[in-house]
């Protein structure tokens, strides 16, 4: 079962780099965010027609997440549990093929400090109970999409420029860790110990001419997901083509 994560910057604007992908990747479960789309406007045609179904949590002009799957979507849950005023559009979770994934845009949260900060250090609170109760049941599970944070210094090209960004601070780190330490394995780094894989290259400065990336874009598996584990890669070669993302895909394959 192959399953990959995108941060599409768009939904509109990166319609034909999507459906290439889709074409090309074969992937049975594709996890968007950034749709910057409500449900009503999601482009649903173009992407059934290659044989997926859909489920999205859009918003207007911001944020929203999807799924995308060939096989069917059960149980979905919209939101992220803990905050019933939070109207941001960050989480959709459902099962899959016996398969409980959650697809999440994690704030980004600059600048620091500020509201938006104290917003995403709440958030990953509240995604750290929702971790607890997925390992509690025990089933094959996986929570993946833009983390918004680089977990190592080899996961971007120069830790001092990143460091003390919302990104990259002691703060969001400490935060990312508690979830991790729950029990879960992050899939790229349990396969691939090289530095320099980055998910994401700004648009600006010629950062994907130069190299200059950072990795912030993960699946996080629960210990049932992490022995179904087979690989895990990113598909670079998406952010040298026409009108990419400034993200590009990053993917699992489970033996189930």
């Amino acid at each position: 079962m192959k399953i990959a994560s995108f941060n599409i910057n768009g939904i509109k604007a990166r319609l034909p780099r999507l459906l290439e992908w889709l074409e090309e990747s074969k992937v049975d479960v594709a996890l968007l965010q950034e749709i910057k789309s409500i449900d009503a406007n999601f482009p649903r045609q173009e992407i059934e027609d290659l044989g997926y179904n859909i489920a999205t949590h859009g918003q207007k002009s911001f944020n929203g997440v999807a799924i995308l799957s060939k096989y069917p979507i059960e149980d979905l849950v919209c939101g992220l549990p803990g905050d019933a005023e939070d109207e941001q559009a960050r989480w959709i979770e459902a099962s899959i093929n016996n398969v409980r994934i959650c697809g999440l845009y994690l704030p980004n949260g600059n600048p620091v400090p500020g509201p938006k900060f104290d917003y995403k250090l709440a958030w990953m609170e509240r995604m750290f109970s929702r971790a607890k109760d997925i390992l509690k049941s025990e089933e094959i599970a996986l929570m993946a999409g833009d983390y918004n944070i680089i977990p190592q210094p080899e996961d971007c090209h120069d830790p001092d420029v990143w460091w003390g960004d919302a990104l990259y601070r002691p703060e969001s780190l400490s935060a990312y860790r508690k979830i991790l330490n729950l029990g879960f394995t992050e899939a790229f780094r349990a396969l691939h110990a090289a530095p320099m894989n980055y998910t994401f290259w700004d648009f600006q400065a010629g950062a994907w001419n130069r190299n200059n990336g950072i990795r912030i874009d993960h699946f996080l598996l629960t210990p049932q997901a992490a022995d179904c584990l087979t690989a895990c890669e990113i598909d670079r070669d998406m952010r040298g083509r026409e009108r990419p993302s400034d993200h590009v895909p990053i993917w699992i394959e489970l033996d189930i």
